[in-house]
């Protein structure tokens, strides 16, 4: 239980800040990443705010054994940029820019009953399904994480 009570408090501190952001307005993101015409910066504070806080997080958990809401770290089974790698970023890079929207705004999005949010939603999960039955089925899933490891110490 404490898991899933840990869990639900990220992920509602995620979605809470998603929305203060602004990441969850299209038209936002769609002028952060148009900076070629009206470029709105105001989404690169947002990184620039993430970037020590997640530098934060990866110094204090490289010092612990084991998380918090885990038995072990799960470390990546792959670190080495390939074609997979780029080309699965350049279609997470083609949807973002023609929806507006990733994954973690789109399902934040969904309370706004806004119907071109489910659209997207539906088709990502969709998108996910087929790549699950033709690519990530043989891998192990689309993660591709190693085998959970307890930190000596």
């Amino acid at each position: 239980m404490p898991r899933i009570l840990a869990a639900l408090a990220a992920g509602l501190l995620f979605g809470l800040g998603l929305i203060v952001s602004g990441m969850v307005n299209p038209e936002k993101v769609l002028g952060f990443l148009d900076v070629a015409g009206d470029w709105d910066p105001s989404l690169a504070f947002v990184m620039a705010a993430a970037i020590p806080v997640a530098a934060l997080g990866f110094r204090l958990g490289g010092r612990m054994k084991a998380p918090i809401c885990g038995i072990a770290f799960t470390p990546p089974a792959r670190r080495q940029v390939d074609a997979r790698l780029l080309g699965g970023a350049a279609l997470f890079g083609i949807g973002w820019g023609l929806a507006g929207f990733c994954p973690g705004p789109a399902l934040a999005s969904l309370g706004f009953g806004d119907w071109q949010v489910l659209v997207f939603v539906v088709a990502m999960l969709g998108g996910m399904g087929l790549y699950h039955l033709t690519v990530g089925a043989g891998r192990g899933g689309a993660s591709g994480t190693g085998q959970a490891v307890a930190r000596p110490g």
